[in-house]
């Protein structure tokens, strides 16, 4: 009888510990918590400058090919992060990140040269799940498919590398690469 009150209590102590290690055990990320972890590591490079260039497509014809790409995250709030997104010498695009209670939404901002808005613009999507705090992806949204009809399918992505270092924008469509661009975080010059 002893024996087997000692195998009972070793099993209960047991149970505890599993139980214990459980409750320590961080539990995962809620989409809205990877969401918003996203958009706060975002605000935190703000003034930081990210270049380099297109890697897809590899057509030197592409109008991005060969061509600087330097993306600034220049207005952060709480509500909302800019990123304006110059193609060589063209800087009319602008990526803005919007915060709120729906979620987290990308739209492209692009622009004339007189500052008025194109007549393709502010187009993008909502954040879907399975984001992390280090990559997001974008849905098109419905006006997104109304404005560009073939772009209905449209996941964008923004991913930061664990060190912030490297800024990946890529674009699928139909499920198949479309655009993608990985740009490296510019060095600060002592002074700046």
């Amino acid at each position: 009888m002893l024996s087997t009150l000692r195998l009972t209590a070793s099993r209960i102590v047991r149970a505890a510990l599993l139980l214990l290690i459980a409750a320590a055990a961080p539990a995962p990320l809620a989409a809205e918590d990877a969401r918003d972890l996203f958009f706060e590591r975002f605000a935190g490079l703000c003034g930081s400058v990210y270049e380099g260039f297109s890697s897809f497509p590899t057509d030197p014809g592409d109008s991005f090919a060969g061509k600087l790409l330097v993306a600034t995250v220049s207005t952060c709030t709480g509500e909302e992060i800019r990123i304006p997104f110059a193609v060589g010498e063209n800087r009319s695009r602008t990526w803005i990140l919007t915060r709120s209670e729906e979620g987290l939404l990308l739209q492209h901002d692009h622009r004339l040269d007189d500052g008025s808005p194109d007549e393709i613009t502010m187009y993008g999507g909502w954040a879907v799940d399975g984001g992390s705090v280090t990559s997001q992806s974008f849905a098109a949204d419905d006006h997104t498919a109304q404005l560009i009809p073939e772009a209905a399918t449209n996941v964008w992505t923004l991913t930061l590398s664990e060190d912030s270092e490297k800024l990946t924008y890529s674009l699928e469509r139909h499920s198949r690469p479309r655009f993608r661009a990985t740009l490296t975080r510019r060095a600060v010059a002592a002074g700046d």
